[in-house]
């Protein structure tokens, strides 16, 4: 069936789709519209150079939104009449881009290239832009760009060129830093925006490759045997009897405690809660305070994410997980195992509990994230392979983990069970009771 005229209502009526396509114009051959999974469309213009057997060329007129489709369709005819003369829209536009800054590279790469990204790592992502890239190579032109240039680029960002105190609102301030991990995951983004320009033919080579980075040790910390249980001690006293206050040198009389009742301060079961889940499951911090009742599957030992770093996913769970999630209080309309303060929602995060908690455990220099390190270590030290551990932190894709959520007792079970009961071992430290593993006897 022939395509009908490209009209507004049939641009505006477009659906995304998993994959990028395009809606030709049924009356204007080589006109269409292209539209990408986010949504986004854009009008583009497509032609042959050298006859039947030439090259296919495919050139982008504009935005949806920012052009109507007559408008698009007036610069289509323009593009296509041209071609007809010989005349390469395409080829000039490269040459043209080839001499495009490094700055202007960065701004179509935010608006074109990052629809596979999520919406925390492309904050990120526009941060170190700002911060390292712009600043640093933002007005040379891309074609002058060489391996040297990013070498000389990183050793910049980690000697703190970079490095500033930055406004960010009436009272805000962000501290911006350099040292050699910036640098390393700053040089891997830089290396990814060059890619997209190679993709679009602005460039034949990327020139960040061949660039040896630094050893990004970011995640490398994790936790002793010795500091898990100064940790489970912690814990245990902010839940009970609560932590003592630490008076800041200079606090005024009003905000100190009056009398020996308020010396204390009890740490929310909730935040407790989720910080052992950390410990024990693995998983990353965003994924467990978003966690809802309804992706906990009590009966097969399971939570059902929906939606983490890597796409849905499924978290094993192991018996001592299975009994921190057992002994958390629901809160009434509140669909969120971890809850905050605002009626119906999660808690937001877990700052303020984790410095105190690791505050009174002599841990201030280890960070959330590091739990999720301690525990694959956890699992690597057993002798587990790394497959197995990887399967369970979610590195594999969804459809090899998905798979064994039919079997009962698979290596990824035995894998959970060994690495938290593990680990809740060590919490326990030598006055608290650990859980048996479900399936085990226990002597007594």
């Amino acid at each position: 069936m022939k395509a009908g005229k490209l009209t507004q209502s049939v641009v505006k009526a477009l659906q995304s789709r998993p994959g990028d396509y395009v809606q030709w114009c049924g009356e204007l051959p080589g006109f269409g519209c292209r539209v990408r999974p986010s949504g986004a469309k854009s009008f583009v213009a497509q032609y042959r150079i050298g006859g039947r057997r030439g090259v296919t060329r495919k050139v982008t007129i504009g935005s949806y939104g920012k052009l109507t489709v007559e408008e698009a369709r007036t610069e289509a005819k323009r593009i296509l009449r041209n071609a007809e003369l010989g005349n390469d829209e395409a080829a000039e536009r490269a040459k043209v881009r080839k001499e495009m800054t490094v700055a202007e590279l960065c701004d179509e790469y935010l608006r074109e290239g990052v629809d596979h990204k999520k919406v925390s790592t492309l904050a990120t992502d526009k941060g170190r832009i700002e911060r390292h890239i712009k600043p640093l190579l933002g007005n040379r032109r891309i074609g002058s760009i060489e391996d040297a240039d990013v070498s000389r680029f990183m050793k910049d960002v980690a000697n703190g060129k970079t490095a500033a105190d930055v406004k960010t609102g009436k009272f805000g301030r962000a501290i911006v830093t350099g040292g050699k991990g910036t640098a390393t995951r700053t040089v891997r983004l830089l290396g990814g925006i060059f890619a997209y320009a190679v993709k679009q033919k602005y460039l034949k080579m990327n020139p960040r490759a061949g660039v040896k980075v630094y050893a990004d040790k970011k995640g490398e910390r994790y936790l002793s045997a010795d500091e898990l249980a100064r940790l489970g001690d912690a814990l245990r006293e902010a839940e009970t009897i609560g932590l003592p206050w630490i008076m800041r040198e200079g606090a005024k009389a009003k905000h100190r405690p009056k009398d020996a009742d308020t010396q204390r301060e009890i740490i929310s079961v909730h935040a407790i809660a989720a910080i052992r889940l950390l410990i024990l499951t693995g998983c990353r911090a965003g994924e467990i305070l978003k966690l809802k009742w309804q992706d906990v599957d009590f009966e097969r030992g399971f939570l059902n994410l929906s939606d983490s770093k890597t796409g849905a996913k499924v978290v094993v769970l192991a018996a001592p997980a299975m009994a921190v999630l057992e002994g958390i209080p629901r809160v009434k309309d509140n669909p969120y195992v971890i809850v905050g303060d605002k009626p119906g929602q999660p808690r937001s995060d877990l700052k303020r509990p984790w410095a105190r908690v690791t505050v009174r455990a002599g841990l201030a220099d280890v960070r959330l994230h590091d739990l999720r390190h301690t525990f694959a270590s956890a699992g690597a030290g057993a002798g587990m392979g790394l497959p197995i551990v990887g399967k369970l932190l979610g590195h594999a894709s969804q459809a090899t983990t998905a798979r064994y959520a039919h079997l009962a007792d698979d290596p990824l079970r035995q894998g959970a069970n060994l690495i938290a009961g593990s680990l809740a071992a060590r919490l326990a430290g030598s006055t608290g009771n650990v859980v048996p593993i479900r399936g085990e006897q226990t002597n007594g």
